[in-house]
């Protein structure tokens, strides 16, 4: 007998979305994302299914399925550095910003160090070399093996010295 619980349903499309997005399928884990919707909208499936839609070069759809993941649960950070991530890749630094301080004061997030170093990028791509240099420490601080922001960090002194 099938499951009819449709919380463990939209579980088990996530999965193997996530499965198939790690393998580089992204067109397919971005359908696998989409019945993970249908069975039951949760902010990890939109977030991911935008994930999948940026490694295509689709950053408008990514943007506007982090903007369903925050409607769904705006205390999840991963879609606002998304989002901030996704406006930098368009060439829009400026609008990144705010993105990224939602996602700092965002409660419930894991991946912490990331929309420092994006804010980083930010102040980097403007030659605000001190606070560039800011925002990679405190990404630094937060996770100790996160190598990009050691770099940027190691860039910036280098080059302020």
């Amino acid at each position: 007998m099938p499951d009819t619980n449709p919380r463990h349903t939209a579980a088990e499309f996530f999965q193997k979305g996530y499965e198939t997005q790690m393998a580089g399928d992204y067109p397919h884990a971005i359908e696998l994302y989409t019945r993970s919707i249908e069975a039951c909208p949760t902010a990890e499936a939109y977030t991911f299914r935008g994930w999948s839609r940026s490694f295509l070069g689709d950053y408008g759809r990514a943007i506007a399925d982090c903007l369903e993941a925050i409607k769904v649960d705006p205390d999840f950070g991963n879609p606002y550095n998304d989002i901030g991530a996704y406006l930098i890749e368009q060439g829009k630094w400026d609008e990144s910003i705010p993105w990224f301080h939602k996602a700092m004061e965002a409660p419930r997030y894991e991946a912490r160090p990331y929309p420092h170093f994006n804010l980083g990028r930010v102040y980097e791509h403007r030659n605000d070399w001190q606070r560039a240099k800011e925002c990679y420490a405190r990404a630094y601080a937060l996770d100790r093996g996160y190598v990009a922001a050691l770099a940027g960090i190691r860039r910036l002194r280098a080059a302020l010295n």
